[in-house]
């Protein structure tokens, strides 16, 4: 069995904000912005669980702007699919039927004091993953169709090569509370950092001192914690 880790969500390179955490501990997920404008859903028409369009959790000055801005919803958790054409992303190409993709994002305080961080936010229990162009054309769309990448033609015909598909089975889950996944730390030249937490380090491990989750490509979780980072994800909210 694999697990992965994965960063996924807005933050302040793809957005520009951290996404809203409330304090009674749950969050809305929000997606980066869709850089090619291809997407008919907004921040201005995606509501969040709370009922509010996601574009009300952009500064007052980008509000507007942000209502029409499309988003790439990927991942997505209605029939849980999650698909990157990207070369640090191809490694989930060798996820298989049991594993576990975990998701991450960064979040920060919105009604309550919580800088920003790193929050455990949702997992897929992987129920098939590969390459797009190895996925049986009718099996494909099945699987995938709801995915950003599937669901523009133009999109996957142009990145169908490269795309790596993750497809969750119905175990799969967005978490309703967020869980704190880093710490604060110092780069080599003291300027502050996101590492994983202590706390974590013990249920995830200490993926060999590459602490820094951050800026990160996939993370895999060496055997010896996969058991125990699988029953942790099982048992969150």
């Amino acid at each position: 069995m694999r697990v992965a880790m994965v960063r996924v969500g807005v933050d302040t390179g793809a957005g520009g904000i951290h996404g809203p955490l409330f304090r009674d501990g749950s969050f809305e997920y929000i997606p980066i912005p869709d850089g090619l404008g291809v997407d008919r859903r907004t921040y201005g028409t995606l509501l969040g669980r709370r009922g509010d369009p996601l574009a009300g959790y952009f500064p007052p000055r980008l509000r507007e702007k942000m209502r029409h801005q499309p988003a790439h919803v990927d991942p997505e958790f209605a029939t849980f699919t999650y698909g990157d054409p990207t070369p640090p992303k191809a490694g989930l190409r060798r996820l298989e039927r049991g594993d576990m993709l975990v998701f991450y994002c960064g979040l920060q305080g919105w009604d309550c004091d919580a800088p920003p961080a790193l929050y455990l936010m949702g997992y897929f229990d992987v129920l098939a993953a590969g390459y797009a162009r190895d996925f049986p054309g009718d099996n494909l769309h099945a699987l995938c169709g709801g995915n950003f990448h599937v669901r523009h033609p133009a999109v996957y015909r142009q990145q169908r090569e490269k795309l790596v598909l993750v497809k969750g089975s119905p175990r799969s889950r967005l978490l309703h509370r967020a869980v704190l996944l880093s710490a604060l730390g110092r780069d080599r030249n003291g300027r502050p950092l996101k590492v994983l937490s202590p706390a974590m380090q013990q249920i995830f491990g200490g993926f060999d001192g590459k602490l820094s989750f951050q800026r990160s490509p996939t993370r895999w979780v060496a055997p010896a914690f996969i058991p125990s980072a699988v029953e942790y994800m099982r048992s969150l909210d």
